[in-house]
């Protein structure tokens, strides 16, 4: 969330980036509007504080030279103190409303764009910064993943298959898959490869529920703009029911019932670890990967990748965060940007850098640099990562704190895909597949592929 304090002192300023992240006028300038009305509710209960703390003084005054109480100046500076005090109550409660106004509109506008981000409106103003790779030329054309699924399902027992999408579609509904044979240990082989990568760039490997609340939602940044995207859970009495004696924590009673949703990332879970935490600054930065399935319901993509496993309902991501000092975080993205990047370099997948501009970023992010590996099927690069810091936007809403000299200040967040498991297989598919079909392994993954075969004699 915006600073208030940063929104006030200088909302022109706050408005002119924002308009570059394509926020429609009206919604500008309400903000304006509930801005200027808390700053003039908050002056004027400010003005008759202040007349209040004066007024006491010569009251008390007046009572040290033990002046008669019905005395008339007594008489008058007590009635109008009276007065004024009802009147703060009454300004305190228009306060708060202003207040409560100007929060619930702030928790919808995005991050303020970082001064290294590009101006631009879209996509198309993204700017590539750098390829890592030369998609080599395939002497036949190269099929699409799921042309590649198809053919194995015709032509192999369950252990050559790679993906069945018919299976996900009966067992759930469309953009659902099911990985078999050599897709389920080729996605396994990946997640474990990912994350020992992850571990010696020194990210502490972590396991979380894939399950979180509202206000682990807000503090990231999901909730409550993007409620549509997301998984609800319909909640049943069973767990409060069966659990209630072993709390006497009326805070736990009341966030039991807070409505429960499935992760759309692990960023969610892995930066809310610290929600409402204050941490020590020598214990920054703090480094975290995780693997999880992720849930999103993709509201804004009809008809867009309706084939393959490129845009899923479910699907499973590697991630990347840290939370640091403000001083380290340019670095901290540097560095996971490299640590997505080596990974594809390892497996021998050609991909690029790209800078989103301000019209591209994602609502928590300040800066974010995409990587898009080489679909050789498809001949494009597509998104596979996104490296965002997202500075104090994250740690203002979740209550991210470090404590430096004494004293108490946001901290810096940043996620990252490291990688998305399912599009890097895709990935895989098309640029290892041979003429006949077959599709190669990459050598980085073999022992990773060996190890998950039972020995059956």
């Amino acid at each position: 969330m915006i600073d208030i304090k940063l929104l006030l002192n200088d909302f022109d300023t706050i408005a002119q980036k924002l308009s570059t992240r394509n926020l429609p006028k009206e919604q500008l300038e309400n903000l304006s509007n509930l801005a200027k009305n808390y700053k003039s509710q908050k002056q004027a209960l400010e003005s008759l504080q202040e007349s209040q703390n004066k007024e006491s003084k010569n009251f008390g005054a007046l009572m040290a030279q033990k002046r008669d109480k019905n005395d008339s100046e007594v008489l008058a500076l007590k009635e109008k103190l009276e007065s004024n005090k009802s009147q703060i109550s009454k300004n305190e409660a228009l306060v708060r409303e202003a207040k409560e106004q100007l929060d619930f509109v702030l928790a919808q506008i995005p991050n303020i764009p970082d001064e290294s981000t590009p101006i631009g409106t879209d996509e198309n103003q993204n700017v590539e910064i750098d390829r890592i790779l030369t998609p080599k030329e395939f002497s036949f054309t190269p099929k699409e993943h799921w042309e590649l699924a198809e053919w194995h399902n015709k032509q192999s027992d369950n252990r050559g298959k790679w993906i069945d999408f018919g299976a996900g579609v009966k067992l759930a509904k469309s953009r659902f898959s099911v990985l078999r044979g050599q897709g389920a240990r080729l996605s396994r082989a990946l997640i474990n490869f990912m994350l020992d990568m992850n571990e010696r760039a020194g990210f502490e490997i972590i396991s979380t529920p894939v399950i979180v609340n509202e206000k682990m939602l807000f503090g990231t940044g999901q909730l409550p703009k993007f409620e549509e995207d997301m998984f609800k859970i319909a909640q049943d009495n069973l767990e409060q029911s069966t659990e209630s004696h072993e709390s006497n924590d009326e805070a736990q009673s009341s966030e039991s019932k807070s409505a429960l949703y499935l992760i759309s990332t692990s960023e969610i879970t892995l930066t809310n670890l610290y929600n409402d935490t204050i941490i020590n600054a020598d214990d920054l930065p703090i480094c975290l990967t995780a693997q999880t399935p992720c849930f999103r319901k993709e509201a804004g993509s009809a008809g867009r990748d309706t084939r393959g496993i490129i845009r899923q309902h479910q699907f499973d991501k590697v991630e990347l965060v840290a939370i640091t000092h403000p001083s380290q975080s340019q670095a901290m993205q540097a560095k996971m940007i490299e640590c997505a990047s080596s990974i594809l370099q390892a497996l021998e997948l050609p991909h690029r850098l790209v800078q989103l501009c301000s019209g591209d970023l994602g609502f928590s992010a300040s800066n974010t640099v995409d990587i898009e590996v080489w679909f050789a099927g498809q001949r494009k690069y597509r998104e596979i990562s996104s490296v965002s810091n997202t500075r104090d936007f994250q740690a203002r809403r979740a209550k991210i704190r470090y404590k430096e000299n004494g004293k108490n200040a946001l901290a810096h967040t940043l996620n990252g895909s490291s990688l998305a498991v399912g599009r890097c297989l895709a990935a895989i598919m098309e640029y290892y597949q041979k003429e006949n079909g077959e599709i190669e392994i990459p050598k980085v993954l073999i022992p990773y592929m060996a190890r998950n075969v039972l020995d059956m004699h």
